[in-house]
C-alpha cells in the first residue's frame, strides 16, 4: 500500500522548513550550473557553497519530522543505482591505484549526491516538477541573454566564423566574420550542450501555469534560447538541437505507438546496434589518418591509450595524456567523445558503467513518454540530444555541465519505477491523491494518464490498486 504523501492541516514550521530547503538546495545547483553564480573555493576543508548546499539538502530530505511520512531508502532507489555504484568503483579504483589527485573524484561524489538528492526530492515531493521547470526556464533565460548580449553588441568572444560554418581568427576573418557567443560559459559548444540538455525542460514551465499571458511570456523565453543556440555556430549544437526537437513533436505519437513488446524489443535491438555502429565508425576513423581531423587524432590515440592502460589513466586526466601521446603538438582538453573518454580515464569498467547509464536513462525515457509522461517526453528529447553531443564531443568534462546532466538523469529517472517488472514498485513516490496535474507525476508503465482534471476538486483512489484516476480533457 502506498504511504500518504498529503499535507497535514496544519504541518507546522518544521514541515514547511523541511520542504523548502531541498528546493532552495535545487535552486542553487541550477543556477550555478548557469551562470558560475558560486565561488569554487571551499569555505572549509573541500566544502564548498554548492556542497554545503547538496548535504543540507539531502539532510532534509531525509531526517524525520512529525507530520510528515518518514522517508525511506526506497524513495531514493532508481534503475541507475548499480551503473552508478560501477562507475563510482571504477573511479575510487583509478584514482587510489594510480595515486592520483581526488579533486575530480570529489567532484563526481558532488554530481553524484546532485543525482540523490533530486531523486528524494521528486519522490518525496511529487508537485516539484512544477520548481524544475521554473528553474529550468531560469537557467536557460540567464544563458541565452548573455549569449545574445554578445551578439548585439559585438563583443568579441575569441570564437568567430564564417561562410560554411568555418572557423576563423577574430581579428583577420574580413567583414563577414561572425561572432560565436559562449554566453555564461568559456566556449560556444558548451553553451551549446547546455542549452540542448536544458531547453526542453522549459516545456514543464509552460504546462505549470494555466494563465494564457504568463504562458506567452513562457514561450517566448524559450525562443530567446534556441535563438542563442543558433548564435553559437555549433554544428554538433545544431545537429542535436533538431534532433530534440524532432523528438519533443513525435514522443506523444510515436510512442504509444510501441505498446507491443516486440516492437520494444525491435526499437530496443535496433538502438543497440546504431550504439555499436557508432562505436565501430569511431574505431575505424581513428584508424583512418586525419580524415577527421583533430577528433580522429584524439580518437586514435585514446584508444592506444585505453588499450596501455586497462585501469584507466585517472579521472580528469585525459586530454593531458592524448595530448602527450597525439602527433602534432596540438592540445586536447579531452577525447572528444564522452564514452571513449571515460575508457581512457577508468578503463573497460568505467566504460561499461557509463553505457549502462546511457541504455538505462533512454530507455526508461522513452518508457515514460510512451506513458504519456510530460516529464518523460522532455528528458528523452534532452538526453537525446545530449547523448549526440556526446558523440563527437564531451561538454560534461565541465563540471557546471556535468552537474546538470546528473541533475536531469534524476528528475528523469525519479519519474519511472525503481524496478523494471511491471508487478515491482509500480509507483515511484507514494502518495494516495493525484497532483493536480497527474499526467506529469510519476506512475506505472503502460498506465493512460489522463490531463487536467474538470472537477474543481476530483477525488482519486490509490494508483497501486489499479483505480481509476480522475476524468478530463486533454489539453
Amino acid at each position: 500500500m502506498a504511504t500518504d504523501r498529503s499535507t497535514p492541516a496544519d504541518p507546522g514550521p518544521a514541515y514547511a522548513l523541511t520542504q523548502m530547503i531541498p528546493l532552495a538546495a535545487l535552486s542553487v545547483v541550477f543556477l550555478d550550473t548557469a551562470t558560475d553564480f558560486f565561488p569554487d573555493d571551499p569555505l572549509v576543508g573541500v566544502v564548498t557553497p554548492t556542497r554545503l548546499a547538496l548535504l543540507v539538502g539531502l539532510l532534509a530530505v531525509a531526517v524525520p519530522v512529525r507530520g510528515r511520512p518518514r522517508t525511506r531508502l526506497r524513495d531514493f532507489r532508481t534503475r541507475l543505482d548499480l551503473p552508478v555504484a560501477l562507475l563510482l568503483g571504477a573511479a575510487v579504483v583509478t584514482t587510489f591505484r594510480g595515486g592520483h589527485p581526488t579533486a575530480p573524484l570529489r567532484g563526481l561524489l558532488t554530481a553524484i549526491a546532485c543525482y540523490y538528492l533530486v531523486v528524494g526530492l521528486r519522490r518525496t515531493q511529487p508537485e516539484s516538477w512544477r520548481a524544475v521547470g521554473l528553474l529550468a526556464l531560469a537557467g536557460a533565460t540567464a544563458a541565452a541573454a548573455a549569449a545574445f548580449s554578445q551578439v548585439t553588441n559585438e563583443i568579441p568572444t575569441g570564437f568567430c566564423r564564417t561562410g560554411l560554418l568555418t572557423d576563423v581568427a577574430c581579428d583577420s576573418g574580413g567583414p563577414g566574420v561572425l561572432i560565436r557567443a559562449t554566453g555564461t560559459f568559456a566556449n560556444p559548444n558548451l553553451l551549446a550542450a547546455f542549452l540542448v540538455l536544458l531547453l526542453p525542460f522549459v516545456l514543464l514551465a509552460a504546462v505549470s501555469v494555466d494563465e494564457r499571458t504568463a504562458r506567452t511570456v513562457i514561450v517566448l523565453a524559450g525562443t530567446l534560447g534556441c535563438g542563442a543556440l543558433l548564435t553559437t555556430f555549433s554544428r554538433a549544437g545544431y545537429v542535436a538541437g533538431a534532433a530534440g526537437l524532432l523528438v519533443l513533436a513525435g514522443a506523444y505519437r510515436l510512442a504509444p505507438r510501441l505498446a507491443d513488446r516486440t516492437r520494444r524489443r525491435l526499437t530496443a535491438a535496433v538502438g543497440l546496434l546504431a550504439l555499436g555502429g557508432a562505436a565501430a565508425a569511431i574505431w575505424a576513423v581513428s584508424r583512418a589518418g586525419n580524415s577527421l581531423g583533430v577528433r580522429g587524432q584524439a580518437w586514435h590515440a585514446a584508444l592506444d591509450i585505453a588499450v596501455r592502460n586497462p585501469l584507466g589513466v585517472g579521472l580528469g586526466r585525459s586530454g593531458a595524456v592524448i595530448s602527450a601521446t597525439a602527433p602534432g603538438g596540438r592540445t586536447f582538453v579531452h577525447a572528444h567523445n564522452m564514452w571513449l573518454n571515460w575508457l581512457v580515464e577508468t578503463g573497460p569498467l568505467g566504460l561499461l558503467a557509463l553505457v549502462a547509464v546511457t541504455v538505462v536513462a533512454w530507455s526508461s525515457a522513452a518508457r515514460a513518454a510512451r506513458a504519456k509522461s510530460a516529464v518523460g517526453t522532455v528528458g528523452l528529447a534532452s538526453l537525446t540530444g545530449f547523448f549526440l553531443i556526446g558523440m563527437m564531443d564531451h561538454p560534461a568534462n565541465l563540471d557546471r555541465i556535468e552537474m546538470l546532466f546528473w541533475l536531469i538523469l534524476a528528475t528523469v529517472m525519479a519519474e519511472t519505477p525503481s524496478g523494471w517488472r511491471s508487478g515491482k514498485d509500480q509507483v515511484s513516490p507514494t502518495y494516495t491523491s493525484p497532483p493536480h496535474h497527474p499526467r506529469h507525476g510519476p506512475h506505472p508503465p503502460g498506465t493512460t494518464i489522463p490531463a487536467q482534471p474538470v472537477a474543481s476538486s476530483p477525488v482519486g483512489r490509490n494508483v497501486e490498486d489499479g483505480a481509476p484516476s480522475p476524468e478530463g480533457a486533454r489539453g
